[in-house]
């Protein structure tokens, strides 16, 4: 095969897990190019990074002229977006216009609409199947491996699933008050909104963190599980129309609660602009700017992350159980890349998407969440890139399929 050029966009936690990881792949990339709107982060990340050559340069992802340009004098096979989901279109529009395959870890998502969905990348399908050019949404791990861990199972284990409850465990401690473990702008937008899940063929809303329930954790024991939206639902109900139900849960402590709460109750989560001192500013950003980095957190983060799926259905005319699940060290993704397992788990999985479409095994022309490419590639590389899974077939799970 020969050696693809990549053009990497971002410079937080996960990209410094997938400039990392895919530097080390000099069997697939000749070259990599980072770059962001800071373009000294994307000078600390490649320093640290090879053996394959990383070229940095900073790009406002906003703007669609200065994404071509940037496209057409590096010259990449693909671009792997690990910006902002506000940036999925403008990255998108760019790819489209310079005919270079797309990656992403996470849906669109309106600056001034605090819910995302899929419909608007989803919009792009026809012109990017016209264009000969492929976009896989979504490779992350929740979205992204959670979706493959499904489609592995109703590839092997079922003729239908029934019943979906994607569970995602952080057990680890940052020794931090209050941080968050990924952009805390999009990661309080997403907590803050209404809970959402699919039941018989319709959306049900909760109120936010309304529903909660003690989940078993392989190796960490019962932590309290909240019920979100997440947008991995939206595309797996599409893909797999047997499910009859799909939900989300996330843990959180009290802790991270009570500071949550407060922030929500003096509007510091707020996105409506306000007027400080003549300067509007949105007291979200405000926020973001105040709080821990996310990728600074790494050293000295302690525990661990379990995120798996819980799915019920039939095999051979009989009820079958399955939950595929991979815990993650902090501790050992921060010897591997520096990056926190909340990264890690994020950017391993876009980084083996990557070399999946390079190798020309995810790249057929049109737009794709992960779920709809083979599932047995991926998984088998799961283990080899740091992120080990587990599978449990017909045993108990936390959820009963009928409420």
């Amino acid at each position: 095969m020969k050696k693809k050029r990549l053009l990497i966009i971002g410079a937080g936690g996960v990209s410094t897990v997938v400039t990392k990881k895919c530097a080390r792949m000099d069997d697939v990339y000749e070259e990599i190019m980072l770059a962001s709107r800071t373009q000294a982060k994307c000078d600390a990340i490649a320093a640290a990074s090879g053996p394959v050559p990383v070229k940095t340069a900073r790009i406002d992802a906003d703007q669609v002229g200065e994404l071509v340009k940037l496209i057409r004098s590096f010259s990449p096979d693909a671009v792997v977006n690990v910006a902002l989901p506000y940036q999925d279109l403008p990255i998108m529009d760019a790819c489209l216009e310079t005919g270079v395959d797309y990656l992403d870890t996470a849906s669109y998502e309106p600056k001034d609409l605090p819910e995302f969905e899929y419909s608007w990348q989803w919009n792009y399908q026809e012109r990017y199947a016209d264009a000969g050019i492929a976009a896989v949404l979504g490779c992350g791990f929740d979205p992204g491996v959670t979706n493959i861990f499904t489609a592995y199972a109703a590839k092997h284990f079922f003729d239908e699933i029934h019943y979906l409850d994607i569970v995602d465990c952080n057990a680890g401690d940052h020794g931090k008050t209050f941080a968050t473990n990924f952009n805390p702008e999009i990661n309080i937008r997403e907590i803050t909104q209404e809970g959402r899940y699919y039941e018989n063929g319709q959306w049900k809303r909760t109120a936010p963190l309304e529903i909660h329930k003690a989940v078993d954790y392989p190796r960490i024991g019962p932590r309290e599980s909240y019920l979100l939206y997440h947008e991995e639902l939206e595309s797996l109900v599409k893909h797999f129309p047997s499910i009859k139900r799909a939900r989300f849960w996330m843990t959180f402590s009290e802790e991270y609660i009570t500071h949550l709460r407060v922030l929500q109750n003096v509007g510091m989560t707020s996105i409506k602009p306000i007027k400080y001192q003549g300067v509007s500013i949105q007291p979200l950003q405000f926020l973001k700017a105040v709080l821990p980095e996310p990728s600074s957190l790494g050293e000295g983060y302690k525990g661990e992350t379990s995120i798996g799926c819980q799915m019920r259905g039939m095999k051979d005319g009989r009820e079958r159980t399955c939950y595929i699940y991979n815990n993650c060290s902090h501790q050992e993704a921060f010897k591997d890349t520096g990056a926190q397992a909340v990264s890690y788990t994020t950017g391993v999985p876009a980084a083996i998407g990557a070399r999946l479409m390079a190798e020309g095994r995810w790249r057929a022309p049109g737009v794709w969440n992960v779920e709809q490419l083979d599932p047995d590639p991926f998984m088998e590389m799961l283990p080899a890139y740091g992120l080990p899974w587990e599978i449990l077939v017909d045993g108990e799970l936390a959820f009963p399929g009928e409420s």
